[in-house]
């Protein structure tokens, strides 16, 4: 038996729609409350997957987990205790290495399995584990257990030089370096939004970290942590996916809970295909073109175009008049969304790290997979732009980013439905 999500194409959106708490924020928030000594309050959590997996890792280690109302989750590390990670729940996520940062600057000891997540191609965390030896760390990897030990007498502040501005490696290391001896600084830091909410997170705590929002990062070591409230950030890629779908099939769609200058290189792309969009300070209108033209997009780390949204966007450039190319810098071998498109009569090719679609070309409803989570999200706006229905395999991975993504459709005019078939 499984459970698969029908889209009937060719319905006309509209409406309003309200964005969740920000995925890639929360589950870098969620270890990185296990810094603290006293109880944190997180809030505009997104009811996700993910989330679910991350709450039994902290049950495992001990911490008391309430979820007191919904979107608020409440996290007490008192009495936790610091063991072996390596539960199911570990391997479920890639966002589970977090615990790596959070566990070795709070004991200076962590063992965890090797992390989980989507399938993107290699995805290393040799900068991670260069910033925990910088730091004084030793790390052990056995190839036989798939585990991790990282073990450190003592953690030291030093200059640590990320060769690619690594949102996870940044991330870790902050967390890593929060008890440490002396003064951290990362050179060539992310700077992604996300990233500013770990700060902003622990610096609420007690934590001394400047530099957020920069590509140098400097880190004070201190000698406790205490509880906080901290309210999430809007998810930036949540509010881009559905701008891309709005463009797709909406005649006006207004996105509420936004903040707007996160999504700049994608309104800056969706305007040059001939979108109209109306940003404010806090929603974002959106109407619908019949007249889509065909654009250049190349990944980036933040400011620039955002990998995460270039399956949905891909979906979107069937129906543009040209030849569009994507570019993808980040996960060179992210796409997989191009052969289920082409199940559906879309016209892409690929030669890595380049996709080319060659539009305008009608969508075909069929059977397709969701192979990660944003090559979901990608099926889902081809399936609201395809003739007939399409029915979404694998479905699991949507739900590991996007809350309640087909009942907000359903919202605002959707046909789209969950089904357990043989």
């Amino acid at each position: 038996m499984e459970e698969v999500i029908r889209i009937e194409g060719g319905h006309t959106l509209n409406g309003t729609i309200r964005v969740s708490g920000a995925k890639n924020a929360t589950v870098a928030l969620i270890p990185a409350s296990v810094l603290a000594t006293k109880p944190v309050r997180l809030v505009g959590i997104p009811d996700i997957s993910d989330v679910g997996s991350l709450k039994k890792c902290l049950e495992y280690l001990d911490i008391e987990v309430q979820s007191t109302i919904e979107g608020e989750i409440y996290i007490d590390p008192s009495h936790m205790t610091n063991k072996p990670l390596d539960i199911e729940a570990v391997s479920k996520l890639r966002a589970s290495y977090y615990f790596m940062g959070a566990l070795l600057g709070k004991y200076h000891k962590v063992v965890i399995k090797n992390p989980g997540g989507c399938n993107l191609g290699p995805r290393p965390i040799n900068l991670h584990i260069k910033g925990f030896e910088a730091l004084g760390a030793d790390v052990d990897y056995n190839q036989e257990t798939n585990t991790y030990t990282i073990v450190a007498e003592k953690l030291r502040g030093n200059k640590i030089y990320l060769d690619i501005a690594s949102v996870g490696a940044t991330i870790n290391i902050i967390m890593a370096a929060v008890y440490a001896e002396g003064r951290t600084i990362i050179e060539n830091a992310a700077r992604e939004p996300e990233i500013i909410d770990v700060i902003t997170l622990l610096n609420k705590m007690g934590a001394s970290i400047k530099g957020a929002g920069t590509n140098i990062i400097t880190i004070d070591g201190v000698k406790e942590l205490g509880g906080c409230f901290h309210e999430i950030i809007p998810d930036r890629i949540e509010a881009g996916t559905f701008m891309i779908l709005a463009a797709a099939m909406a005649d006006h769609v207004t996105l509420e809970n936004v903040i707007p200058y996160h999504l700049d290189a994608l309104m800056s792309k969706l305007k040059e295909a001939g979108v109209h969009i109306d940003a404010k300070i806090d929603y974002v209108d959106i109407y619908r073109s019949d007249k889509l033209r065909a654009v250049d997009i190349k990944t980036a780390p933040y400011p620039g175009f955002a990998t995460d949204l270039q399956a949905p966007l891909s979906s979107l450039l069937t129906q543009a008049t040209g030849i569009s190319t994507v570019t993808e810098t980040i996960y060179p071998e992210r796409f997989k969304h191009c052969e289920q498109l082409n199940r559906m009569g879309a016209n892409t090719s690929v030669t890595y790290p380049k996709a080319t679609i060659i539009g305008k070309t009608p969508l075909v409803g069929t059977d397709v997979w969701a192979t990660d989570l944003r090559c979901g999200s990608g099926l889902v706006v081809a399936g609201l732009l395809a003739e007939g229905i399409t029915t979404i395999h694998d479905i699991f991975h949507i739900d590991r980013g996007y809350e309640n993504l087909d009942g907000k459709l359903k919202d605002i005019g959707a046909k789209i439905w969950r089904e357990t078939i043989d």
